[in-house]
This record gives C-alpha cells, sequence and structure tokens, in this order.
C-alpha cells in the first residue's frame, strides 16, 4: 500500500509517518507539505535514507499537483492545516485558504480517482462544553476561526460522501502533546521557557480545560480508522484525561525541577473557551481503540525529548514565544 500523508512535517504529520512505516513494513509513504508555520524537515531526519518514503514538497490547494501526486497513491490522510488558534485570531485568512479550499481540492481529486481520504479534525469544532462530552452526532459551535474553517471543513467532507458517495472518514481527536510539537503551543512553550528560566504566560485564571492525549496513541487511533473505520463515519478521539492548564504548567514545573515563581497570569485572548471534551466510546467500541500511556508517562518522555534536542529549544524565536500572539500581525 502506498499512503499519501499531507501536513507531513507537521507535529502530528511527522510522528504518523515514523509510527506507520515503523509499525508497517509493506507500507510505502508520499509525503506533501508546503513548508509553512509548523512544518519541519528535521522531523523526519531519520528516513533520509528509506526506500519507503518520499518527500515532495506542494500546497494541497494545488489541484493541478495534487491530482498527480494522488494518483500515484491508494489513500490520502490529510493532516495539512493551519492549527494554532491565536494566529487565526489575528489573521484567518491563510487559514481559510489551507483548511477549507485545501480540502475540498482533494476532496474532488479522491473522488474522481475513487481513493480513500481520512480527514484529521479537531474537537474544538464543538466549541467549549461545560458539563457533557461532544459525541459524533453533536452539533457544531466553534469559537474561533480556527474552529470555524475546520468546521467546514467537515462540512465539505460530509457532503462528498451524501452526494458523491466519496470513501470518506472524519477523525476529530483533543489536544496532542509530545515529541515534534512547535513551540508556540502550550506545552512545548512551557518546557522552554522553563528551561530558560523565562516568565510563563498563564490565560487568565488558567483554569481552561482540555484533554491531552500523547500524539503516539492519537497515531494509533488514525491508523485503526484508515485500515477498519467505516466509509462515511466520523470518530472522535480522546484520553479521558481532563486538566486545566494550570495544573499543567505546574506539572512541567516540578517535572523540571523549576519554581511555581515562572508563572505570569496575563491577559486572556479573544474567545478563550472553558473546556472541550469528546466520548471517545464510538472508536473504542467499533474498532478496539484505546490509549497506552498515562499522561504523567507522556510529560516525562515529552520533556526528556525536548531536553534532548536542545537545538530546538535554543533556536526558538521570541516571536513564537509572544505572550499574546493573537495581537501579532502576520
Amino acid at each position: 500500500m502506498k499512503l499519501l500523508v499531507t501536513g507531513g512535517l507537521g507535529f502530528i504529520g511527522s510522528n504518523f509517518i515514523l509510527k506507520m512505516l515503523k509499525d508497517n513494513s509493506d507500507l510505502e509513504i508520499l509525503n506533501i507539505d508546503a513548508e509553512l508555520d509548523g512544518a519541519d524537515k528535521k522531523n523526519l531526519n531519520d528516513l533520509e535514507n528509506s526506500d519507503n518514503y518520499e518527500f515532495v514538497k506542494g500546497n494541497i490547494s494545488n489541484k493541478k499537483f495534487m491530482e498527480e501526486q494522488i494518483s500515484r497513491c491508494d489513500a490520502v490522510v490529510n493532516f495539512a492545516a493551519q492549527t494554532h488558534v491565536d494566529r487565526s485570531i489575528s489573521d484567518a485568512d491563510p487559514f481559510l485558504v489551507s483548511n477549507i479550499r485545501g480540502t475540498f481540492s482533494i476532496l474532488q481529486i479522491i473522488t474522481k480517482q475513487k481513493k480513500r481520504m481520512i480527514q484529521i479534525s479537531t474537537d474544538e469544532v464543538f466549541g467549549s462544553l461545560y458539563d457533557s462530552s461532544a459525541t459524533e452526532q453533536s452539533r457544531f459551535n466553534p469559537s474561533s476561526p480556527y474552529a470555524a474553517t475546520k468546521a467546514s471543513a467537515e462540512l465539505l467532507v460530509n457532503s462528498f460522501s451524501v452526494t458523491y458517495d466519496s470513501d470518506v472518514i472524519i477523525t476529530r481527536c483533543t489536544n496532542n502533546y509530545g515529541p515534534r510539537q512547535f513551540p508556540e503551543k502550550l506545552i512545548p512553550k512551557v518546557i522552554i521557557l522553563a528551561n530558560q528560566n523565562k516568565k510563563i504566560p498563564i490565560y487568565g485564571n488558567g483554569k481552561n480545560i482540555r484533554d491531552w492525549i500523547f500524539v503516539d496513541d492519537h497515531c494509533d487511533a488514525v491508523s485503526s480508522v484508515l485500515f477498519n473505520g467505516k466509509k462515511g463515519e466520523s470518530y472522535n478521539i480522546s484520553a479521558n484525561n481532563e486538566v486545566d492548564n494550570i495544573t499543567i504548567v505546574k506539572k512541567i514545573l516540578a517535572i523540571m525541577d523549576k519554581s511555581e515563581d515562572l508563572m505570569q497570569f496575563v491577559e486572556d485572548r479573544p474567545g478563550h473557551d472553558f473546556r472541550y471534551s469528546l466520548d471517545s466510546k464510538k472508536i473504542s467500541n467499533d474498532l478496539n481503540w484505546t490509549t497506552k500511556l498515562s499522561f504523567e508517562k507522556g510529560l516525562e518522555k515529552t520533556i526528556q525529548w525536548y531536553m534532548d534536542n536542545p537545538e530546538i529549544m535554543n533556536n526558538v524565536s521570541q516571536k513564537i514565544l509572544n505572550h499574546e500572539p493573537w495581537k501579532s500581525s502576520n
């Protein structure tokens, strides 16, 4: 089988490629990435001499280019997306182009070529939930421009399933963490700032809650959906590990033996959702998937990876570590 992975130089995409090639010796992967924000070729340095891996630079919104690449493969896993909520607040336009137009281009092509497509989505399409968990049938209620573009992409995917009987499946996951994550995200940002003994920004009161899943567990779930998922379905992926932001920061500081005095409460970002939560009984029951790594062990593993890669921690620009990135103009 030859698999096309879009956005494979990013955090989740690169971890997915490494895991898939490790677990499936007969698999070939073609990685398409435009090398925009969050992409890093160094994420896949280990595959430089691999006969089963190929990288081609390109944008998923370029239909002619994607037609050629998809024709070479049996299925597509679409990780490619602009993902950072804070940046979507300061400039949403790149999110519309990548997350909506790019998804639409792939949908047109896989429908014509009769290929399978896995669309990687997010729990943020459901918006903030105070006392429940979203199922696959819950209504969309996105708060940020980023979440709105991901919800829009899901609607397009569903429309192709209903209208054209396209072989499409949607996965929605909670917050990922682990090695190779772009430093603008919470956990790597805290690790890097703590290592430099710099102040760590806590938005608002730090009580916003997310369900955190180690990236390898997410990749296992996507693999299960790719090989065994039912056409036209969607699957929620969660770890049942809801933790507020301030608790995460304190856990990281404790593991790194750093003082909590590094924490600094800052202005909350606009439209900051209080809590995300997914019910993932469907994928557990239908595909026999479950998480393998505890949050504490995952944090230790993640911190150790960053400590073992000091060049990443030492070469992060101050723009990425900005305490109020939504106020920055791209």
